[in-house]
């Protein structure tokens, strides 16, 4: 066995420093000395120069062709040298055996290029080896080669010398900084208890059949050739094994690195780990707000170096080249001028480079630099190996920028890209938070003129033109240091920090008045006009709640007026129809004011209708219709959520109960609201209301949002699973608008997602939004969840989507909203009836073709 030992590297785990390679060496030389002078005699015997010759050349051979063993730096080369060693021992003596292994290893280590420390301790590891041989013969004693007793004491010798190398080599990794665990000493024994004793064997029996006769060389050199090549075909099949062990280990671990940017730096270091390499660098294209990313991780602790972030360099433009197979090696030794001058760009003599698919669409760039044994270079089979790594890598990279893309969109407008409500919230508070004393801020809230008119004339096509229009002309006249964000419908803000609240005041009147103007939207000129309310920290709030409340107080002011208004406490008297619907809330509920609609869901597959979405509406006398968002949220606030759930709940399931006396079995989906889960009785509520209709739980569906199903105290609490216990079933609704992974589900009694239909609108425009809604599909899936998709608009959205596996579908495509009586024909005009399934009790319905 023979060692490449380490350069200093990060201290061990003890007092004692790493070595240097050099005090290793000397070390060993005098271990060797030591060994010669205990065991050698001090005259050797005679010399005879031919079979010096030929054991000299069999420990040069059977060197040379080695089995390989990594452990970051040090590298142990296994080789069937105990073939010679038996044969010298017999041949020429201890003393001679022990000078023909050192010319042998050190002509070996040589041609290897071995560096000059490592090879001069493997030529004291030889010596030692060679001396604790004759010390095992004189002790058993070797009676020759006539005798069973003396094959078993020469088996023996080599056997004890190979042990007493290996922890020479324990030892040297110790001392150079290495750390070797169980599975790095079963690597090292396991070849001792294989190879030596055949490799004894065959030389017994070479030596028994030369001494019948000279002919039997005839016989043993094809043996020998053949033994050569058996073990050369050993190592190639032990390497194949072991790159498909890192490739398993590497496939394991991606599978437990979180989905973010310490995960990509994770991704980067077990690269480098599993192929051993001095440095490893991973180079990933713009991303959404993201800028191009180069993430390295290197031995000497350094996060760049040039090269791999140039688009121009050889070689990674030869890596990301869609006509190149697989990944790409380049080695100094084989390089041309070109490639040699970029392989000297980056410091290194071999190189793997390979593209790595990003959802960015141009390609991303991974490099691996130098390996980081001295004793081996990066070959076909390590380029094999990072071929296999690639499947994982990509999945990683994949899965990052899918969380990188949920999060994204949970932080920005869909339409304009803009950062939406809850990041304009964040922003505010970090700001007012970095000075709670002397910070201003001016807020900025302008709404879009005659939107709802345009949405009903043009449609909404039109109205999203207009938009966008809208918030490039902000972008374009709001200051630098300003954030513009997109609120909801057809408002709009703009945060100025620093601003007192004249400065914020002259700021929106020139901003309102630079954006009038204006634009060509879908063939006509439409006029752009903003309606402005403007609020000013800290004089109108200290926190974003209070400074966006009250600018939209002073927007309704400003609505009825000069165009921009400022908030004055007066302008609350205007808040009083919000209140006045708070106190009716309830009545409003028992008149029958507050109804529900009914959207049909279907199987994507079979186009049974499996269940209804209950959506409730408010009819008031003398407002209207009000926007659902406006009083639930305001039945939140004022504690009545339970209440109007309650209500919900009730004419959800009473429906349900008419279908099943129909025998007819279709579920109904009811939306939870955040603050419901927090109730105490809830669970309660909901058995009653089951037992109250007579419908069993699993008619029942409660659609979470994203943002309650992942709140700290939700998941702490048991709320979730008992709801589950009754056996009605859990949707999280509109996931990919908020900050939950997939993986964060496994946790909860979660049965089906339904991806926004922001995600699904788009699909049959936009490549990304597929991707999406595809690895939504796969990763709930592969999390043994059913998948909805909300907002199926078109027949080739719907074709998409079954064919990505998607389980459910809603939108217009199948039907809009409807009232119980206009449902009740829908079903008649629409709707088939099918037989119960088998061990099923009711019908079911389907939507005819």
């Amino acid at each position: 066995m023979t060692l490449a030992s380490p350069e200093p590297r990060a201290p061990l785990p003890r007092a004692a420093a790493p070595l240097h390679p050099w005090v290793i060496a000397i070390g060993g030389c005098l271990l060797a000395m030591l060994a010669a002078v205990l065991v050698f005699p001090s005259a050797p015997t005679r010399f005879d120069p031919l079979p010096f010759l030929i054991v000299t050349v069999a420990f040069f051979l059977t060197e040379t062709v080695s089995l390989h063993v990594e452990f970051r730096r040090q590298t142990w080369s296994w080789s069937v040298s105990e073939l010679a060693l038996t044969v010298a021992l017999v041949e020429v003596g201890g003393y001679w055996a022990a000078a023909a292994r050192v010319v042998g290893v050190g002509l070996s280590l040589a041609f290897q290029r071995y560096p000059p420390p490592k090879a001069v301790f493997n030529m004291a590891v030889s010596v030692v080896e060679v001396a604790v041989a004759v010390a095992v013969l004189r002790v058993l004693p070797f009676t020759g080669l006539t005798e069973p007793a003396g094959w078993l004491a020469l088996l023996v010798a080599v056997l004890v010398a190979d042990v007493v190398g290996t922890l020479l080599v324990i030892c040297a990794i110790r001392l150079s900084g290495g750390n070797p665990n169980r599975q790095l000493w079963q690597e090292l024994l396991l070849p001792v208890a294989v190879v030596s004793p055949f490799a004894v064997s065959v030389a017994v029996v070479a030596m028994l059949l030369i001494r019948v006769t000279g002919w039997a060389a005839v016989l043993i050199l094809p043996a020998a050739v053949a033994v050569t090549v058996l073990f050369r075909r050993f190592a190639s099949v032990a390497r194949e094994r072991h790159t498909l062990q890192k490739v398993y280990e590497f496939a394991r671990r991606v599978e437990e690195l979180p989905s973010d940017e310490a995960g990509t730096l994770h991704l980067v270091n077990a690269v480098r780990e599993l192929l051993n390499a001095d440095r490893v660098a991973l180079w990933l294209p713009p991303y959404l707000n993201e800028g191009p990313r180069l993430v390295v991780a290197a031995e000497d602790g350094r996060d760049w170096y040039d090269g791999p972030g140039d688009p121009d360099d050889l070689i990674r433009r030869r890596a990301t080249d869609p006509v190149n197979d697989g990944p790409v090696l380049v080695s100094m030794s084989r390089a041309t001028e070109a490639e040699a001058t970029a392989l000297r760009r980056r410091g290194v003599e071999d190189l793997l480079a390979a593209s790595v698919a990003t959802a960015a669409g141009e390609p991303g760039y991974l490099e691996v630099c130098d390996r980081r044994s001295d004793a081996l270079s990066y070959a076909d089979g390590d380029r094999s190996a990072l071929d296999s790594m690639l499947t994982h890598v990509n999945a990683a990279i994949r899965a990052q920028q899918l969380l990188t893309q949920i999060r994204y969109d949970a932080d920005h407008d869909r339409l304009t890209g803009l950062p939406n409500r809850q990041r304009l919230a964040v922003e505010i508070d970090t700001l007012l938070a970095a000075d709670p004393v002397g910070a201003r801020a001016g807020l900025v809230l302008a709404s879009l003129d005659n939107l709802t008119e345009i949405v009903d004339t043009l449609g909404h096509a039109a109205a999203d033109e207009l938009l966008l229009v809208t918030a490039g002309l902000l972008r374009e006249h709001a200051p630098p240091d300003a954030l513009v964000a997109r609120m909801e419908g057809e408002q709009f803000a703009v945060l100025l920090p620093g601003l007192s609240l004249d400065a914020a005041e002259r700021a929106a009147r020139r901003l309102r008045e630079a954006t009038s103007t204006r634009a060509r939207v879908a063939g006509l000129d439409l006029e752009v006009t903003l309606t402005i309310g403007v609020a000013a920290a800290p004089v109108h709030g200290t926190d974003s709640g209070m400074l966006m409340q009250r600018a939209d107080v002073a927007l309704l002011a400003a609505a009825d007026g000069p165009g921009v208004a400022s908030y004055h406490q007066v302008l609350d008297q205007q808040s009083l129809r919000r209140l006045q619907l708070g106190t009716e809330l309830e009545q409003a509920m028992a008149d029958g004011q507050i109804s529900v609609v009914f959207q049909p869901i279907i199987d994507a597959r079979t186009s049974d209708i499996v269940s209804v979405e209950t959506l409730v509406r408010w009819a008031h006398p003398r407002f209207g219709a009000i926007p659902p968002d406006d009083f639930i949220h305001l039945a939140e606030q004022i504690g009545r959520i339970g209440d109007l759930t309650d209500h919900v709940l009730d004419l959800a399931l009473a429906r349900c109960r008419r279908w099943l006396d129909q025998d007819i079995a279709l579920s109904v989906a009811v939306n939870l609201s955040a603050r419901c889960l927090s109730e105490p009785d809830l669970v309660e509520r909901v058995q009653r209301a089951l037992r109250l209709h007579g419908v069993p739980g699993e008619l029942l569906i409660l659609e979470l949002t994203e943002g309650s199903v992942v709140d700290d105290s939700v998941r702490s609490s048991t709320v979730l699973a008992e709801l589950h216990a009754l056996g009605l079933r859990l949707s999280m609704d509109d996931f990919g608008t908020g900050y939950s992974s997939l993986s964060q589900l496994r946790q909860l009694p979660i049965d089906e997602v339904k991806i926004d239909k922001s995600f699904v609108l788009g699909m049959s425009t936009s490549q990304g939004e597929s991707f999406i809604a595809r690895s939504i599909i796969e990763l709930a899936h592969n999390l043994g969840l059913r998948v909805v998709a909300e907002g199926v608009e078109d027949e080739l959205t719907r074709k998409l989507l079954t064919e990505m596996g998607c389980d459910k579908l809603q939108g217009f495509l199948v039907s809009r909203p409807l009232p119980d009586d206009r449902l009740e024909s829908w079903l008649l005009a629409r709707t088939g009836v099918r037989s119960a399934a088998p061990g099923a009790q009711h019908r079911r319905l389907f939507v005819r073709a």
